[in-house]
């Protein structure tokens, strides 16, 4: 917390980039050394670069390179990835299951995330103070960092447990520069205040833009409820009930759609609308996705980038899971095995593995080295999903259970599920959670949260610890929770290592 609270009390924390209103100017660069907080929030249009400002931390995990990338700390915890990329030694820390508290990867998502939290708490906490602000205004821009704050806290609960829970500016004179931990269940019961207060913003349904939208807010709060459901609080039925109905809130909107074709997914004309409920801001030649080098077979000159790095790609053995007729792991839909020759058009390279194509920008990869892609947080197949899973568990199989489970199904090509009990339902959904929503920094938290590990060689669930990975390692109970970053518990003793670090 120490590196991050010196710089708290600036507003330097968040004023390098500006969160435009309209898709015409999406981004802006700004020079923040004339801003503090004292003399600033003097005008309304300092309510929306503050607000702004809390998006750009999601970024940070995304950013990939010969080092690899911090967004793959969770992929590589499944066992379903690997990677050719030896210098990029975080990786193998996870993949192989000897990790550490040194691993930059964790670094990265406690100290972003951490930001980003900080920045929400400024805006909360000034946005309202502004003078001629419009009440409706600062209602919808609180939505924002209401959400935000949950999303990032969310996420750091999940991977590092017992984290501190700081809902105020912090400046070095602030009783909180180094703040204890708090429970889960406190960290989770602030979430779901934040996401309740979002629901009650007036944002709108949708927002092209790529800000915070009423999908999203109920969205995520729909995968709070599932996941407090299960581990490691297990609330059981109320809040698998609670989860079905958020779910069905966002379904029964008729907002939002399934794409009709896979190739959607990695289409920067579809950023933001129909499928992708939230995403991660990206825009080509003003802050360029960077991934694109990281789902690249190591130097199979296929790619207009200089850097293949084949930092991550799928096993064998989990593509090998999905059913043969499904489409999604048909070539070019989720995965690609070959490309075209980078000097040579004409010429077909063999890959000799299962890369990720639902991330990759065929534009940029062919031509531009520049991706206007942006990063999926939240699609609206997950929220069928969660309606699926959540809602059998609370009442058992009913037709709409089926219905959400079979639209994803019938665009994977396959036939759709009917007459099943309630426990071969479940296990049914869960594998189409695992097969839909791979390498979207997903899979890991529900493996967590339920305890359970997907064997590709059976195609049936068992227990996660003691889970053993298809290429040897075995997972054990330390597994459940990243370390807390070396240098966060040398800065602020008051922190205690998780078990088995």
């Amino acid at each position: 917390m120490n590196k991050l609270t010196k710089r708290i009390g600036l507003l330097t924390t968040f004023l390098s980039v500006f969160w435009a209103t309209g898709c015409s100017d999406f981004l802006d660069e700004s020079d923040p050394s004339n801003f503090t907080v004292e003399n600033y929030f003097t005008q309304p249009a300092h309510g929306r670069s503050s607000v702004s400002a809390i998006y750009a931390p999601l970024r940070d995990p995304l950013g990939s390179g010969f080092g690899g990338g911090p967004w793959m700390m969770t992929e590589f915890a499944t066992g379903l990835a690997g990677t050719d990329l030896g210098q990029a030694v975080n990786s193998y820390f996870v993949k192989d299951l000897r990790n550490t508290s040194d691993n930059g990867y964790g670094q990265t998502y406690w100290g972003s995330y951490y930001r980003g939290i900080a920045n929400a708490n400024l805006s909360i906490a000034k946005v309202p103070t502004i003078p001629a602000m419009d009440a409706a205004e600062v209602k919808k821009l609180l939505g924002e960092a209401y959400f935000l704050r949950a999303f990032y806290y969310f996420n750091l609960v999940r991977l590092f447990g017992n984290i501190p829970l700081v809902t105020e500016p912090v400046n070095l004179d602030s009783e909180q520069l180094k703040p204890s931990a708090s429970s889960p269940e406190d960290v989770y019961n602030l979430i779901v205040s934040d996401l309740k207060l979002a629901e009650e913003s007036g944002l709108p349904w949708t927002d092209a833009t790529g800000k915070v939208s009423m999908g999203a807010v109920k969205s995520l709060l729909s995968q709070v409820y599932l996941t407090m459901a299960g581990f490691p609080l297990q609330k059981g039925a109320t809040h698998y009930a609670l989860a079905a109905a958020k779910a069905a809130e966002v379904i029964d909107s008729k907002q939002f759609k399934l794409f009709t074709t896979y190739a959607d997914l990695h289409n920067p004309a579809k950023k933001n609308v129909e499928e992708n409920i939230f995403m991660i801001q990206f825009r080509t030649q003003l802050l360029p996705s960077s991934w694109q080098v990281s789902i690249i077979p190591y130097n199979k000159n296929i790619s207009q980038y200089s850097d293949e790095t084949g930092g991550i790609y799928s096993t064998g053995d989990f593509v090998k899971s999905y059913d043969a007729a499904d489409l999604r792991i048909q070539e070019k839909q989720f995965f690609y095995t070959k490309f075209t020759n980078e000097t040579d058009r004409t010429k077909e390279v063999d890959l000799g593995g299962y890369f990720i194509y639902k991330h990759f920008d065929n534009v940029a990869q062919t031509s531009t080295a520049n991706s206007d892609l942006n990063w999926p947080v939240i699609r609206y197949a997950d929220v069928l999903l969660t309606y699926a899973e959540a809602a059998n568990e609370a009442t058992g199989p009913s037709a709409k259970v089926l219905e959400s489970v079979n639209a994803i199904r019938t665009r994977a090509q396959l036939p759709a599920l009917a007459g099943l009990a309630k426990d071969k339902l479940r296990e049914a959904i869960w594998k189409e959670r695992w097969h839909e929503l791979c390498f979207e920094n997903i899979t890991w938290f529900d493996m967590v949260r339920l305890r359970k590990a997907f064997n590709v060689k059976t195609k049936t669930f068992e227990n996660y610890v003691g889970h053993k990975f298809s290429y040897g390692p075995t997972v054990t109970e330390r597994e459940l929770l990243f370390p807390i970053p070396t240098s966060e518990i040398r800065n602020n003793t008051s922190l205690r290592q998780n078990n088995g670090y």
